[in-house]
């Protein structure tokens, strides 16, 4: 029962910005590790940006400087600001959620596109 909806995925310019957000309910959001993930036609599944339970952020080396993740655990909602978007960026982005005492579980919202194309 636990779901994840995401949106702020779209069209954007290369150089232009995006915020994509994931709205998490049917459980206590504060427990749970929060992630990013995209995946490129043709290419492997990668990990943008993660948050943890703690607020301890990790990002994927293509991310650093350019995007930021956040949560807002009042809201039950996981942030990512994309700012200076390459048209490299252009992925399905993947929500993710990791239960830190249920470890072995694992939520994922639908996905968002984002296309970054002049």
């Amino acid at each position: 029962q636990v779901q994840l909806v995401e949106s702020g995925g779209g069209l954007v310019q290369p150089g232009g910005s995006l915020r994509l957000s994931c709205t998490v309910s049917g459980s206590i959001f504060a427990l749970y590790h929060m992630a990013w993930y995209r995946q490129a036609p043709e290419k492997q599944r990668e990990l943008v940006a993660s948050i943890t339970t703690g607020g301890r952020t990790n990002y994927g080396d293509f991310a650093k400087g350019r995007f930021t993740i956040s949560r807002d655990n009042a809201k039950n909602t996981m942030y990512l600001q994309m700012n200076s978007l390459k048209p490299e960026d252009t992925a399905v982005y993947l929500c993710n959620a990791h239960n830190s005492i249920v470890t072995t579980r694992s939520d994922w919202g639908q996905g968002t596109q984002v296309t970054v194309s002049s």
